[in-house]
């Protein structure tokens, strides 16, 4: 005859082993969440093609020194463990060709890897010019991906310009917009600079509200700078730090284009331009960013410099 008291003390036992199984699993269970940290890497203006040295921009340019130092740079980074890593923008100098030397250099990082889009990069012959972003490995020119609770937005500052813009329509957008900064003397209205354009700041702007609604940090890359104030910057660059504005997620901005690097921070918003690795003749630049839950440590290899970004 069945005991009705064993019974009930079995299930019962049962049912406490399992609770103390299931609770011994979530424990040895590694989750990354949200609150750990991470590191990228950056790079800047390799800007390789097979050139004598110019001096451009205050500076000396050694186009074939590139691509021995971004074997060194990748080198480097592959002994750390980074989540990715992203080049800034001209990625070559000139011609299709040279892609051909430093992509083999670049495939060999360890980590995920991502382009954004500079104008150098579209220094190529006119009919090869729509075929640069499947080169550099892009199937969209501008571009967003999330990491932990960060959104990293790739911007295209060439998508509206005359030299890189995909359709007529955008071409002539930054006949507009190039002859609006001109008439209003700015400093940045050089045919050799370019701008978001407005349908890709109608999508920033659904990029920022995906962002807000899910709690997400935002990261933008971008090849120019939106600040400081530079004969560099993007055309539109004052309607894009207007729309930035309103979103307090905003904490990086990272580019590129401006070879000597600057600094700034605008709303609690800190902006960063990276220095040319193709820049000097015996010295490289790059860096790794440590992003933990109140900072992004900046660490420096060559000419770059260590910085801590304090997160608002």
């Amino acid at each position: 005859m069945l005991n009705l008291k064993n019974i009930v003390l079995k299930i019962s036992n049962y049912k406490y082993l399992l609770l103390f199984t299931l609770a011994l699993g979530v424990t040895n269970c590694k989750k990354e969440t949200s609150t750990e940290s991470f590191s990228i890497g950056i790079i800047s203006d390799c800007q390789y093609c097979d050139c004598d040295i110019r001096f451009v921009g205050g500076a000396d340019r050694y186009y074939r020194k590139a691509p021995q130092r971004l074997h060194n740079a990748v080198a480097e980074l592959n002994k750390h463990d980074l989540k990715f890593t992203i080049h800034l923008g001209d990625f070559i100098d000139q011609d299709f060709k040279s892609f051909d030397s430093i992509n083999p250099i670049w495939d060999k990082l360890k980590s995920k890897s991502y382009h954004v889009l500079g104008n150098h990069d579209f220094s190529v012959a006119d009919s090869l010019k729509n075929k640069v972003p499947n080169k550099m490995g892009l199937t969209n020119r501008y571009y967003s991906f999330e990491l932990n609770n960060w959104k990293f937005i790739v911007l295209d500052g060439n998508n509206v310009s005359l030299y890189g813009a995909p359709t007529t329509k955008k071409l002539k957008e930054a006949e507009e917009l190039l002859a609006e900064v001109t008439k209003d003397s700015l400093l940045y209205a050089k045919f050799y600079n370019g701008a978001l354009g407005s349908e890709q700041l109608t999508w920033v702007k659904t990029e920022l509200e995906n962002a807000k609604t899910n709690n997400l940090n935002v990261c933008f890359f971008n090849h120019f700078p939106a600040s400081p104030m530079t004969k560099l910057n993007f055309w539109d660059k004052d309607a894009f730090l207007t729309l930035v504005k309103d979103y307090d997620n905003v904490k990086l901005y990272l580019n590129g284009h401006d070879h000597a690097g600057a600094y700034d921070e605008v709303n609690g918003v800190h902006y960063v331009t990276f220095k040319g690795m193709v820049d000097t003749e015996n010295t490289n630049t790059f860096a790794s960013i440590k992003f933990t839950k109140d900072s992004a440590f900046v660490q420096g290899y060559g000419r770059e410099e260590n910085r801590r970004l304090k997160l608002k």
